[in-house]
């Protein structure tokens, strides 16, 4: 696997594994702190869940996941487009990247490990653009759980 194919972030969360998974887990917290309106729906294997994005500037897109694994306090993942914000694009025939969430407890805490894989399976034109964005996306979504964390307990 190439390092253009996999980005990796990890994080010290000073909260128990349980309220990581919490995080993670139930839909609409997930919502809160990844920018998503999950009013309502729940993360189930197999299934598709769709919100609208809440973030800033992106707020004319649809969030479209297909639910990998949910192994409790241990890990989650999902599969979708990476960066596809052209509402006007059909990317259902793109292949998708598979974003795992990683649990540890350590130390009083949680070690969260996420890692985003597949970019070399998108097309030529669109892969380095949203291997770059999503990198730069993760590292502000790791603060955005730790600062809900916080917040929450």
């Amino acid at each position: 696997m190439n390092a253009s194919d996999r980005i990796e972030r990890k994080i010290l969360l000073q909260a128990r594994p349980a309220q990581v998974w919490a995080a993670l887990s139930e839909a609409e917290q997930f919502g809160r702190w990844f920018g998503v309106a999950l009013q309502g729906q729940h993360f189930i294997p197999g299934q598709r869940v769709r919100g609208a994005v809440t973030y800033p500037g992106y707020e004319h897109l649809t969030w479209d996941v297909q639910v990998e694994q949910m192994l409790p306090e241990e890990l989650f993942s999902f599969r979708w487009h990476p960066y596809a914000i052209d509402p006007t694009h059909d990317y259902s025939a793109e292949p998708t990247t598979l974003v795992r969430f990683d649990l540890q407890e350590h130390a009083g805490g949680t070690l969260l490990r996420v890692t985003e894989t597949g970019f070399d399976g998108i097309p030529a034109e669109r892969r380095l653009k949203a291997f770059r964005m999503n990198s730069r996306g993760w590292d502000e979504q790791m603060s955005n759980i730790e600062n809900y964390l916080q917040q929450e307990w």
